[in-house]
């Protein structure tokens, strides 16, 4: 179970993975030994699953982002499951419950490149798309 330290020390790391145990220490006023051995514990007890990059996909030229629910045919989800992740405009795939089995956040480079896409997933069920104006 995690303590309020190290509550403050995964709020800490949320927001910059990148920081030394001797940065990390400053900030919540330990050791930097102390801070290792809390952080090792977090891994250990998989409440750190692992450590990412957060990438900004309009510079590379992904600039339309849409919501996209996928209402899958029947007896096929496991097919489906198994498949989405490989769709490289795939960046957050859910199982969700509902009248639609899946959510996905996907982007592409263009209004066209959105319609091949669609016209992909189209084989696997109903689509409905939101395109994504801003992040709030």
């Amino acid at each position: 179970m995690a303590d309020t330290i190290d509550k403050q020390l995964l709020k800490i790391l949320k927001e910059n993975s990148r920081l030394s145990f001797a940065e990390l220490g400053r900030k919540i006023n330990l050791s930097p030994s102390a801070v290792r051995e809390r952080v090792q514990r977090l891994e250990e007890s998989g409440i750190i699953k692992e450590y990412t990059i957060i990438i900004d996909n309009k510079k590379l030229g992904n600039t339309l982002e849409a919501f996209m629910l996928l209402k899958v045919f029947p007896g096929k989800l496991k097919h489906v499951i198994e498949k989405i992740t490989h769709f490289p405009e795939v960046k957050e795939a859910h199982r969700i419950t509902g009248s639609q089995n899946i959510h996905l956040k996907i982007t592409v480079k263009s209004q066209l490149h959105l319609q091949e896409l669609l016209d992909k997933l189209m084989t696997y069920g109903d689509t409905t798309t939101f395109l994504i104006l801003s992040e709030i």
